[in-house]
């Protein structure tokens, strides 16, 4: 199994698995943050990660999310309930 080293704030190093962490990516980036807990205190950790810590992480299969920075504008909002009021199966919109 795979092995990732990084640091708690109060522990100091701390070894995880990737199922232990937590990718979040902004879409017009290519850096993010990554958090886990640490297995020896329960604290929640947050870190930066550049590209290249990006890249690792995915590639060892740490689950990930895009996190939006933008506020969601009027626009987005009217398609959506129009969408709502026209699609026979409000779920499949859920998919796409």
């Amino acid at each position: 199994m795979t092995t990732i080293k990084t640091t708690c704030s109060r522990c100091g190093d701390v070894e995880l698995t990737p199922h232990d962490l937590a990718l979040e990516l902004d879409p017009a980036e290519d850096r993010g943050t990554y958090r886990f807990t640490c297995p020896s205190c329960g604290e929640i950790e947050r870190r930066p990660a550049n590209a290249r810590v990006v890249s690792v992480l995915l590639a060892t299969g740490v689950v990930y999310e895009i996190i939006r920075t933008d506020p969601i504008t009027e626009d987005e909002i009217e398609n959506f309930v129009s969408a709502l009021n026209t699609e026979p199966n409000p779920f499949r919109l859920l998919t796409h």
